[in-house]
């Protein structure tokens, strides 16, 4: 048995099944409520690319008494190589494993998505219902309920509405003023995919630099399955309207920018056409004022992403549920300061974040020219030499997530 917070429990639908959509169906069905999570997607979305846990992400994780199954799971990466034409590392950051200071380009916890989504969904199955299938097209709402509107053109009533579903979220424009934009843009995009693992792909992170402002990426995640990044600089109408193009288009957009690259972009450019994933993306942050109005809510990317190149999309996600569940669980008859309590005290973290995001730098890591990528190479060979990375890690007193402290437990578990 679970204990129950409050005189009695709330009826929650929480949009979306990804990471902070399950992170809360855990917490909040420990603290008694009944939660339904509605995806639109067909069944769980168990795909995606590598991923990682850092600072108050890895404490949110052990909390829920899910760290040993994260362990069990996790991808050998080792650290990052910046390379040549030829595929001769130029200079090679390791990860930091020591157990101290700030994790380094790689993270002491990567996992790839699909198998952090699974271990969530395993610990939620039996307490939250899950429907998939159905999305939230849209909502009314009145000081005593929400009235969710689906997919299958049902409906539902429940105390309040979470919108888990992502960058693109339709519960966000919903409740911000029409015509507002919540994207802080930097000017960089980014597809991935998966290839056949060849020999050559080993547990380093290969990144590969073209003029131009072109980056390659390559990661192995499994012995048979090789992740490829493509990325560029641009803030072209054709760059930023791709993502909504159909598959077959994105993959041509991104071929066209990176035939004759060197190394061994063509294999990428090969793997893609029979790739089972393939994700094309702007990168950019959600930026808003407010995450609530009346009995809705946000939470994780949909209320506050990061963007990849933070380092802390996926903790962030985790952190931001579980200050969440934990004020709606301490304040279930009074949703109002339960929401301002969440903004309140979540809200440091999610600047610091985002802060981590810094265009200048960005830019440094994606030269247009190649005497540029040779000055970036050499520095960063000596910079390696001198072990000045990993000197920097060891000795950091924080993360990414800065002295932010995580709150306490939301509720009770039995996790063991």
């Amino acid at each position: 048995m679970t204990k129950r917070w409050g005189e009695r429990p709330l009826r929650v639908l929480v949009a979306g099944g990804g990471i902070a959509g399950q992170a809360l169906a855990f917490w909040l069905t420990r603290g008694g409520h009944q939660v339904t999570v509605a995806e639109r997607f067909p069944a769980l979305r168990a795909a995606g690319a590598q991923v990682d846990l850092r600072g108050q992400g890895i404490e949110a994780v052990e909390r829920m008494g899910l760290l040993g199954a994260v362990r069990g799971k996790l991808v050998d990466e080792a650290g990052v190589a910046f390379i040549d034409a030829h595929g001769k590392a130029k200079a090679t950051i390791m990860a930091n494993t020591s157990g101290r200071g700030r994790q380094t380009l790689t993270s002491e916890y990567e996992i790839m998505r699909g198998d952090l989504v699974r271990i969530l969904h395993d610990a939620t199955r039996d307490d939250a219902e899950y429907i998939f299938g159905k999305s939230v097209n849209g909502f009314e709402q009145d000081e005593h309920k929400v009235v969710a509107h689906f997919s299958d053109d049902s409906h539902g009533e429940y105390d309040l509405l979470i919108g888990a579903d992502g960058q693109g979220s339709r519960i966000r424009r919903a409740i911000l003023p029409e015509g507002f934009d919540p994207y802080w843009r930097i000017g960089i995009h980014m597809a991935y995919w998966f290839v056949p693992r060849i020999a050559s792909d080993s547990n380093i992170r290969d990144t590969y630099m073209i003029p131009g402002g072109r980056q390659i990426m390559r990661r192995s995640h499994n012995p048979t399955e090789t992740q490829a990044y493509f990325v560029i600089r641009e803030e072209s109408e054709d760059a930023s309207a791709i993502h909504r193009a159909p598959v077959e288009r994105q993959q041509e957009f991104w071929a066209s920018r990176f035939h004759g690259a060197g190394w061994q972009t063509e294999r990428f450019i090969e793997g893609m056409k029979t790739s089972p994933l393939f994700y094309s993306q702007e990168i950019v942050q959600v930026r808003t004022d407010t995450w609530s109005k009346g009995r809705v809510v946000l939470a994780g990317d949909a209320a506050h992403c990061a963007s990849p190149y933070s380092g802390m999309g996926i903790s962030g996600s985790l952190v931001g549920a579980h200050v969440l569940a934990g004020e709606i669980n301490r304040h279930p008859g009074d949703l109002p300061t339960a929401l301002a309590n969440y903004e309140s005290a979540l809200r440091p973290f999610v600047n610091e974040i985002q802060g981590q995001v810094n265009p200048r730098l960005l830019r440094l890591g994606m030269p247009m020219t190649q005497r540029a990528i040779g000055a970036f190479q050499a520095t960063t060979a000596l910079a390696c030499f001198l072990h000045i990375p990993d000197f920097v890690a060891r000795l950091s007193k924080e993360d990414r997530g800065g002295n932010w402290q995580l709150p306490e437990n939301p509720a009770p578990t039995n996790t063991a």
